[in-house]
């Protein structure tokens, strides 16, 4: 088996994608600028061209609106938000339009378009450049939402969105792009709506969104210290959501943990606290928390966004006090 980084893995998805299936096309700001999307699109406007890698002007929600239309005329656009937080822009498009078009159509008509969201967090970018906005797609009907957290995910739920003929949100964080992975040469794809126990455990169930999965494999190997045993899983996707899976690792563990890099109120960590509460209430022997980003902008001070975002101890800290500890 051979190892890519996540960036490289997202890269070679597109070329994979884009050789098989002219009708793939991508679209988007700064797709050929590494200032934009890093290097996960590498060598593709010198394969296929500037008809179907289409560096568009600064106009959100123009382009999203084109590439709405091209997917109603049979093409299959990835349209590219290189920073999540202007999507707010494309709103009007994305959730009065792409979402449900597919039903006020009578499900007589597809729009297969994929809208590939890049978080930007960090690097002291502040409140306008840093904002993870998965929860607010989540939130709307007629849209599929996922959060890959690995090289292996990032290439095989990318070609399941591509394959899926309704819009798929596919949520992308720039902290993950040097994390490296297996990564099988061949087309393959992660179905939309399965998560993975990526650490069985018996005591603690921690449930991780995108980047926080990495931090929760740490934490998990520093409580092994603690001698506690705890368990990680992956949602890969939010919507659908693979609730059983969560629901029986909280039946097992009893505890549950959950770390979204997005705010608190009504996110997605609030959502998956409610199911587990209206269905699994009786198994739960602790009140259930969430490490979360807290509710405000983020700061632009580098030693501000220490405290701002969740990591490896934010993590510990909240199990070792459901387990009734302390942690110093």
């Amino acid at each position: 088996m051979r190892y890519l980084t996540y960036a490289e893995a997202i890269n070679e998805t597109f070329h994979q994608l884009m050789d098989q299936d002219e009708r793939v096309v991508l679209i988007g700001q700064g797709v050929t600028s590494p200032w934009y999307v890093g290097t996960t699109t590498v060598g593709l406007i010198d394969r296929f061209g500037e008809r179907r890698v289409i560096d568009t002007p600064v106009s959100e929600n123009g382009i999203t609106g084109i590439a709405a239309g091209a997917a109603l005329a049979g093409i299959r656009p990835i349209l590219v938000h290189p920073r999540m937080d202007f999507m707010y822009y494309a709103m009007d498009q994305i959730a009065n339009h792409i979402a449900n078009w597919y039903f006020m159509l009578g499900e007589k008509m597809n729009i297969p378009l994929v809208i590939w969201g890049i978080i930007n967090r960090g690097g002291e970018q502040a409140a306008q450049h840093s904002q993870a906005l998965q929860a607010m797609f989540t939130h709307i009907p007629g849209l599929k939402v996922l959060v890959p957290s690995n090289p292996y995910d990032a290439k095989g739920l990318l070609v399941s969105a591509v394959a899926d003929d309704n819009p798929v949100v596919y949520v992308d964080d720039r902290w993950l792009y040097n994390q490296r992975g297996e990564v099988p040469e061949e087309m393959y794809s992660v179905p939309i709506g399965k998560g993975v126990i990526v650490k069985e455990g018996k005591e603690v169930t921690v449930v991780a969104i995108s980047y926080m999965v990495v931090e929760a494999l740490k934490a998990a190997k520093e409580l092994i210290k603690e001698k506690v045993d705890v368990e990680v899983i992956d949602p890969r996707s939010l919507k659908p959501l693979d609730t059983e899976l969560i629901f029986e690792s909280v039946r097992k563990t009893g505890r549950l943990v959950i770390a979204d890099g997005g705010w608190r109120t009504c996110g997605v960590a609030a959502e998956i606290a409610s199911l587990v509460s209206e269905n699994v209430f009786g198994s739960l022997k602790a009140p259930i928390r969430r490490v979360t980003l807290p509710d405000m902008p983020a700061p632009a001070s580098r030693a501000l966004e220490r405290a701002y975002y969740p990591r490896e101890r934010e993590i510990v800290q909240s199990v070792i006090e459901l387990m009734g500890g302390n942690y110093s």
